[in-house]
Order: structure tokens, then C-alpha cells, then sequence
């Protein structure tokens, strides 16, 4: 046993002399998961859908307010009139005023569209959430599963090792007339094998690494080296199956809603709307000239430039009395899409809890994965040290001791791939819970 942990831990030196010069990141999960956030570009994008959904609410408050605009008109009229033997000149006239108009009834329309905005706030910020935990979820599964082909790598130069040490007994062997030429071509071709095993496992790696760094937005030839390599498992606690967390629960339920504010939008055009208005208009530059009569049959001239402003407040009703029944349309339209949502309520909410349901089986499954693993691990690393003694002590056939040492392989690589798969299990369940973000 001692002889086989010496030979891995030899594996990984080499493997870290394999990267060396290339630029390197030591990085554990909760690292791996803040990179991912920072530099993910969908998760830029739902933040500004959040942002733009704020102001689509505040835009929409200021229907309440009072709306105040103003106006200006200047010009020249020429020739003058003659207007009953005076004489009207407009020279540069100019007016200006303003209006002010507040609603008082819309119908329930403002109401329902401020609830409206309101809800596609609530939406962009669970859309948000929602890819947050897609990115934790991806970044993490990233982690591990470099961390397992990794592992795997580092085993098959073990297994190698083990082979080459073999290699050399036999060639002993052969020298002293105690082997064969025929087992030394058997080691050679498992030499062969596992070879080719590892070149496999190495380029697996190297793709493993890129998907990684393309996760967590770093250069492609930056050498990942995770911290969190041991794999710590701890049974699973008790699980549970309620997905009123998950992101996608709340925005079904806000579709819901939505339809709803769009219904009383749709109804507010069956209703009278009433407005206030408030106006003031200034203007100048008019001048009256012409002659009077001053009473004692005689005319005096007359001249006089008309400045002056005025104010008005007026109250506006408007009533819906015929639209070809339009209005009465848009309301339908607005409850059968109310209908649809409801159905996707119930349809998805099925659909989600048949998919939490199967990430805890999931996860259990991948832990009982895990203990048989350890068990046939163990086994196999016993089975494997008996062999090699008895070999060596000319009890078993090299037959015996190959078949162990493969045995010994697949029991390493079945619990790298168990453990790797139960985190990534674990990982899938807080996204399906609704509880990672």
C-alpha cells in the first residue's frame, strides 16, 4: 500500500512539472463561483433588464402626477387690416402659456399599469436570480469535473508506474531464466494500453480545463490548480421537495398576476375618464391704431398695443359610446390569455416537482454510489497488495496479478467518478430547490 501511495504522490509531481511555465490560478469553488459571477455575460444582461424594469416602474408612477408643458408662438402679420376705421398691425406678435393637466379618473387604468410595472420589476429580478444559480450551477459542475479527469490522469501515471516497476521485474526474470519472453510482451502491450489511457485522460483534462476557464472568463492558457481537491462526503440531510423557492415559481406566478393588470387595463376602456386642466396664455406685440370720435363731431387719432394674459381651469369628461365592440374584445382576449397562464402554472408546476424529486433521488443514489465505491476501492487495494506479494513469493501467475492490477484501475476510477458526481448531484439540487444564487 505504502509503495502505491509513494507512486501517486510521484504522478502528481510530474503532472505539475507537465504545466510548468504556463500561467497559473489556484482556485477553489467559492473563488470559482465569484469569477463566474463577475465575468458572466448573461448575467451583465438580466442585471440590466433589473435596472431598465426600475425605470419602466418609475416611468410609469408619473401617470399619478399633474403633466405641466408650455408654449410659444412668434410672428408677423403684413400688410395691416382695417378693421371698421381702425387699423390692426400685428408687428412681431408673440404669445406664450402654459398648461397643466392632471387625471383624476383613468377607468383603474394608472392603477393596474403601475401594478403592471411593478410585477416586471418583480419578473427581471427572478430572472436575474435564476441565472445566477444557471452560472454557480455550470462554474461548479465545471470544478469538479476537472478535478475528477485530473484525478484520473494522476492515477493512470500510477497505473503506469506500476506497470514500468513490473516491466523491469519481468525483464529480470527474463534474464535469469526465471520469466518468459511471452510475459514480457504482455506488459509491454499493457504498457501500450495504458499509454494510450493517458493521453486520453490528458487531452479530456485539458478540454475540461478550458470549459472551465471559459466559465469563470479567464485566457484559455491560464494552468488551473484547484484547492479543493479533496472531496469531502458527508451523507445527505433530509431534502427537501418545495419549489416555492425556485426562480421559475415566481415568475409563473407573476405571469399570472400580470394577465390580471392587463384585464383591468382592458376594462378601464369601458369606463368614463376624467381630467382637470389648468391654463394660462400671454401675448403681446398686437397694436390697434385708427381714429375716434371725440364726441363733438370730430375724430381723434387712436393708438393702442394689446398686451395682456388670461387663465382658465376646465374639467374633461370622455365616455366610450360606440367602438364596434372593440373594447369589449380586448377584454376577452385579456381573460383567455389569463386562462393560458394558469395553465402553465399548473402545467410547469408538475413538471418542477418531478424534477425536484428526481434531483434528491439523484443525490442519494450518487451517495450510495459513493459507499460502494469506497467499499470496492478498498478491496481492490487489499486484493492488489496480496497479489503483488504473492507474485513476487512465485504463488500466483502474471495473469493473476494483471487482473488485479486492473481491478485495482477501474475501483480508482469508479470512485473519482462517484465522488465528482454526487457534488455535481448536490449542486443540481440547490438549483432545482431554488436555493442557489
Amino acid at each position: 500500500m505504502k509503495q502505491i501511495h509513494h507512486i501517486i504522490i510521484i504522478a502528481m509531481l510530474l503532472l505539475s512539472q507537465a504545466v510548468w511555465g504556463q500561467q497559473q490560478l489556484a482556485l477553489s469553488v467559492e473563488q470559482c463561483r465569484e469569477l463566474a459571477l463577475a465575468g458572466n455575460e448573461e448575467i451583465k444582461k438580466a442585471n440590466n433588464d433589473y435596472l431598465q424594469s426600475e425605470l419602466d416602474k418609475a416611468i410609469v408612477f408619473t401617470n399619478y402626477l399633474p403633466k405641466l408643458d408650455g408654449m410659444a408662438l412668434g410672428g408677423t402679420l403684413t400688410p395691416g387690416l382695417d378693421l371698421m376705421g381702425m387699423k390692426l398691425e400685428m408687428q412681431g406678435v408673440y404669445m406664450a402659456g402654459i398648461n397643466l393637466i392632471q387625471p383624476v379618473f383613468m377607468g383603474g387604468k394608472i392603477i393596474a399599469a403601475n401594478r403592471l410595472a411593478k410585477i416586471g420589476r418583480d419578473c427581471a429580478k427572478e430572472s436575474l436570480r435564476k441565472t445566477r444559480a444557471e452560472v454557480i450551477a455550470e462554474a461548479e459542475k465545471s470544478y469538479w469535473t476537472l478535478i475528477a479527469v485530473r484525478s484520473k490522469v494522476n492515477m493512470l501515471y500510477a497505473y503506469q508506474s506500476l506497470m514500468d516497476s513490473l516491466y523491469a521485474q519481468i525483464h529480470t526474470g527474463l534474464e535469469a531464466g526465471m520469466c518468459t519472453e511471452a510475459e514480457l510482451l504482455r506488459i509491454e502491450t499493457k504498457r501500450s494500453e495504458i499509454s494510450y489511457q493517458l493521453q486520453s485522460a490528458k487531452s479530456g483534462a485539458n478540454l475540461c480545463r478550458l470549459a472551465l476557464c471559459n466559465v469563470i472568463g479567464c485566457s484559455f492558457d491560464t494552468e488551473i490548480i484547484p484547492s479543493d481537491t479533496i472531496i469531502t462526503i458527508t451523507p445527505p440531510a433530509t431534502l427537501s421537495e418545495g419549489i416555492e423557492q425556485r426562480p421559475e415559481y415566481y415568475l409563473l406566478e407573476n405571469q399570472i398576476r400580470a394577465y390580471e393588470q392587463q384585464i383591468k387595463i382592458a376594462q378601464s376602456e369601458l369606463l368614463p375618464k376624467v381630467g382637470l386642466s389648468a391654463s394660462y396664455m400671454y401675448h403681446g406685440g398686437i397694436d390697434l391704431s385708427g381714429a375716434m370720435p371725440d364726441g363733438q363731431g370730430g375724430y381723434l387719432p387712436f393708438k393702442h398695443e394689446i398686451k395682456d394674459g388670461n387663465w382658465g381651469v376646465f374639467l374633461s369628461v370622455s365616455v366610450p359610446l360606440f367602438h364596434w365592440g372593440a373594447n369589449q374584445k380586448k377584454v376577452k382576449k385579456a381573460k383567455l390569455d389569463l386562462n393560458n397562464a394558469q395553465l402553465d402554472f399548473q402545467k410547469n408546476i408538475k413538471l418542477m416537482t418531478l424534477e425536484i424529486h428526481q434531483a434528491i433521488q439523484n443525490v442519494n443514489d450518487s451517495y450510495t454510489l459513493v459507499q460502494t465505491a469506497t467499499t470496492g476501492q478498498k478491496q481492490a487495494d487489499e486484493n492488489l497488495r496480496v497479489m503483488t506479494s504473492r507474485y513476487g513469493n512465485g504463488l500466483c501467475t502474471l495473469t493473476d496479478l494483471l487482473e488485479a492490477q486492473s481491478t485495482w484501475q477501474q475501483a480508482q476510477s469508479n470512485m473519482i467518478e462517484a465522488k465528482a458526481q454526487y457534488k455535481i448531484q448536490q449542486v443540481e439540487y440547490l438549483k432545482v430547490s431554488g436555493v442557489l444564487y
